[in-house]
């Protein structure tokens, strides 16, 4: 009995350590896993698209020598107070870097962007003082490329996951055309305004690390370029015979919009923390 008692200890202790040895065996095989670090200079590109709109503004002012009666002055600023709505695609090139603190990860970033800002607007009125004629204010406004520098603030959600805030300047330039035309005498004015715009830009987003130095975002951004203005004294009206009485205008166009986009993103060198 003492003599099948061991032997069956034996047994038992003998298949123990076998199994202990496999485990120490299998942990101390198992891979190294590393954690990704968004420490670094990174480049990539982007597509999305934009929605956003201007406000053109026409007025012009009263003088007891100019063109227009006291009464027409307002009503040249109401119909030319004019409202651009514009959508459009937009994509290009980015470019910034990285710095990560713990699970804090703060940057400066870069973009220049095809952003197709494109729209006009007419309205006409009645003379108040000269009925049945009547005026027509036409206007327009664009913006064919966007370029912006933007700070970034953000933290991990995981060591792959990055969420974050960003603003700064947005750089474009922007362009106006304006017409005013009458049925009282022919009367025609026009001025045109081409002003590169330094504005600023707001949004937030998200990043995730897909390994290799790649990762992909998705962000939204608001813009606001400001408003750019010019004057002009071009009216030419015939209300005698080579008579043409100058007045001044003032015009003016600013351009806010909204941006969604999605990009993809490589991250050169920068270390690796290993994790087990």
């Amino acid at each position: 009995m003492k003599k099948f008692l061991l032997a069956v200890a034996s047994l038992v202790f003998g298949a123990a350590s076998a199994h202990a040895a496999d485990l120490a065996a299998h942990y101390t095989k198992a891979p190294v896993m590393a954690a990704y670090n968004w420490t670094g200079f990174y480049v990539g590109g982007n597509v999305g698209g934009q929605w956003g709109s201007a406000d053109p503004t026409t007025s012009t002012v009263f003088s007891p020598t100019g063109y227009f009666a006291a009464s027409s002055v307002p009503a040249i600023a109401a119909v030319g107070a004019q409202n651009v709505n514009s959508s459009s695609v937009t994509g290009g090139f980015t470019a910034g870097y990285n710095w990560q603190v713990n699970t804090a990860v703060f940057g400066l970033e870069g973009d220049i962007n095809y952003f197709g800002f494109k729209g006009s607007a007419t309205g006409s009125a009645v003379y108040p003082c000269c009925a049945p004629t009547n005026f027509t204010v036409s206007s327009s406004a664009s913006a064919d490329w966007l370029a912006t520098i933007r700070g970034r603030v953000g933290f991990l959600a995981t060591p792959s996951w990055l969420l974050y805030a960003t603003g700064g300047a947005a750089i474009a330039e922007v362009k106006g055309n304006f017409n005013f035309t009458d049925t009282f005498a022919a009367a025609t004015e026009s001025a045109a305004i081409r002003d590169t715009r330094v504005g600023w830009t707001a949004g937030a987003g998200t990043e995730y690390a897909v390994g290799n130095g790649w990762s992909l975002k998705a962000e939204y951004l608001y813009v606001d370029l400001g408003r750019a203005s010019t004057t002009s004294t071009n009216l030419a009206a015939l209300v005698g015979p080579g008579t043409f009485p100058s007045n001044v205008y003032t015009h003016s166009v600013d351009i806010k919009s909204n941006i969604v986009r999605v990009g993809v993103n490589y991250k050169f060198g920068g270390p690796v923390v290993a994790r087990y």
